[in-house]
This record gives C-alpha cells, sequence and structure tokens, in this order.
C-alpha cells in the first residue's frame, strides 16, 4: 500500500508532498507507450511514497497520443500528459517535463521500453545513500548494434568526459534520478539532453554526480530515432559544451584569446616584412606573406569585435532568460478527464 510523506518545507499542499516525478519524453511509439505505463506502474507498486507519471508528447503522429490518454484516470496511478504543440526534439520534450514535475525527485528515462523502470526505486535509494545530486544510469551490458550504436557511444563517453571532466561510463543513457532543486536551475536547448551530467557540474561539484549500473533490453516496437548521423552532431554539440562550461559567462575571452594570437602572429609577419623592406631594401609588394599577415590583422579585429559583442549578448542573455525552447497545446490528468 502507497503512503504518503510529509509535506516538504512545512507546505500542507498535497501537490508539494510528491516525492518523485517520473518525465518520459515519447514520440511515435504507438505500441509501446501502453506497455510502458503498465510497467511503470508495476515497478513503483512497492515505493513507499507518493509519485507521478508525466509523459511528454513530442508531436506524435500516430496513435501515441490516443493510446496514453487510455490511462489517465486510472486507478492507482498519476498520470499527466504533456502534448507538445508539434515535433520540438528530445530536448525540449524532457525540459517540458522537467518544467512540470512536481516531485522533490525527478527521474527520467525513455518510452521505447529498453529502458527497465524496475531499476528507478533503487536508483533513488543510491541517490540519497550517497547524497548525490543527480544518479546516472550505467547500460553495462547495452542491447545495441556494435558498429552503429555502441562503438560510436564509446568514444563519445570518452571524449566528453576528456573534455568537461565529469567521468561516466554512459552519458548517453536517459535513466537518471535528479534533485528536482539542482535540474530545475539547468535550461536544456538544441541537443544537449546527451550532455546534462556536464551542464548539472555547471551549478554542483562534479563529486555530487554518480552512475550506476542498470538494467537495458533490445528494443520492441518501432525503430530507433537514431542513426550513425547521430556522431557528428554529438561533435559538434560537444564543442558548444565545451564552450558554454568555459566561457559562457565570459565569451570576450574565448573571442578575445583567439583575436590577440592572430593579432601576435600578424605582428611578427608583418615586423619580419617591415624589416626585409626598410632595412634590407626587398620588395615585398607580391610576397604572399604581406597577404597572410594582412589576412591575419583583420582577423584579430573581428574576433576582438566579435567577443564584445558576444559579451554583450552574454549580458542581455543573463538578464531575459525566461523563454521556453517548447510550446505546450494541452495537458491530460486526472481533472480533465472530470
Amino acid at each position: 500500500m502507497q503512503t504518503t510523506v510529509e509535506p516538504i518545507r512545512g507546505t500542507n499542499d498535497p501537490v508539494q508532498s510528491l516525492e518523485l516525478s517520473l518525465v518520459v519524453p515519447i514520440f511515435n511509439e504507438e505500441e509501446s507507450v501502453g506497455p510502458l505505463i503498465e510497467r511503470v506502474v508495476a515497478a513503483m507498486a512497492a515505493y513507499p511514497h507518493r509519485w507521478e507519471l508525466i509523459l511528454v508528447d513530442d508531436g506524435s503522429t500516430d496513435a501515441t497520443l490516443v493510446n496514453a490518454r487510455k490511462y489517465v484516470g486510472l486507478e492507482g496511478l498519476a498520470l499527466r500528459i504533456v502534448e507538445l504543440q508539434r515535433n520540438f526534439g528530445q530536448t525540449a520534450a524532457m525540459q517540458a517535463g522537467i518544467d512540470t514535475a512536481r516531485g522533490r525527485l525527478i527521474a527520467t528515462m525513455d518510452g521505447d521500453l529498453q529502458n527497465d523502470p524496475k531499476d528507478i526505486p533503487s536508483m533513488v535509494s543510491e541517490l540519497e545513500r550517497r547524497e548525490l545530486d543527480l544518479l546516472v544510469g550505467w547500460r553495462k551490458n547495452r542491447k545495441d548494434g556494435l558498429l552503429l550504436r555502441k562503438i560510436p557511444s564509446w568514444c563519445a563517453n570518452y571524449l566528453i568526459g576528456r573534455i568537461t571532466g565529469v567521468k561516466l561510463h554512459d552519458y548517453g543513457c536517459s535513466l537518471k534520478i535528479y534533485r528536482a532543486s539542482i535540474i530545475k536551475q539547468v535550461k536544456l536547448m538544441g541537443e544537449m539532453h546527451r550532455f546534462i551530467p556536464a551542464w548539472v557540474a555547471g551549478v554542483v561539484p562534479s563529486s555530487r554526480i554518480g552512475e550506476m549500473a542498470v538494467t537495458h533490453h533490445a528494443r520492441e516496437h518501432g525503430v530507433s530515432k537514431y542513426g550513425i548521423s547521430r556522431t557528428f552532431r554529438v561533435i559538434l554539440d560537444l564543442l558548444s559544451v565545451m564552450f558554454f562550461m568555459r566561457y559562457k559567462a565570459r565569451p570576450g575571452h574565448f573571442f578575445g584569446s583567439l583575436g590577440l594570437g592572430l593579432g601576435a602572429l600578424a605582428m611578427l609577419i608583418l615586423l619580419y616584412l617591415s624589416f626585409d623592406k626598410f632595412i634590407l631594401g626587398n620588395d615585398i609588394g607580391t610576397r604572399p606573406m604581406l597577404m597572410v599577415g594582412v589576412v591575419l590583422l583583420l582577423s584579430s579585429v573581428q574576433m576582438i569585435t566579435t567577443g564584445i559583442l558576444a559579451e554583450m549578448i552574454a549580458r542581455t542573455y543573463y538578464r531575459d532568460d525566461a523563454s521556453p525552447n517548447y510550446i505546450v497545446r494541452q495537458i491530460f490528468d486526472d481533472q480533465s478527464q472530470a
């Protein structure tokens, strides 16, 4: 039997007594969404605190939403379905679910039945035991193709760990447990859901981020939304993560450093050519080095001015950063069924 925990922060609002919100972005998973909900209910049956399930329909074009709505109002299940106006991508869908979540803790997982919801209660206990702010699932025995999924994932995990300094075996596993107060400080954009541990490391020490081996199943229905092209997007996103982690609040330092480096090289070239022209009396008008020096000097000026503009944009960003990267069409829950 489920019991209710004491309300947090001394409030009597029953919403605030929710211990866990489980967020699942779904897109064209009409065959998986029903079994997913049933497995979540079975896995959480022995969980001793109040919890809710939030499905975020990311603009599905099949019967995913229709099949999910059949479970709204089911006894013993606090289900909320957030229908987005169109397909915004997994990151935006995850952000919508996190914004909607009301639990003290937030769990995220994929909707394709490859993550096992039975791992969630043990992950919650592990997060509390180790006093972490984020616990990441590690698909130790991953049931995916070697060439197209595992090898690119291994390479990406290694690069991400090296660049971000957050050492994890599996960045790509969607099964994660967060403290809501922490993850709600992080704004997810683009396709940055792969780098959530790196973003969280921007607001808490990396020592408060851990991982735990979890179960992984082969896909049962539908087709994967990812292909080998994802590898190239990961590389581009990784460069963006590196920039934001190190220079988000001071982009002028990044562009300024490049500009000063190019400027120093340009000055060396032009000083050498000046010595060659005015001291040694050689003709430099047709030498390619002169063009290289001029181009480097102009590039230096451009980089420095770009840094100044980036600083201005960053200040505007920090002053007004409340706009969401998704649009909700409608939310279905017990109240909407009444």
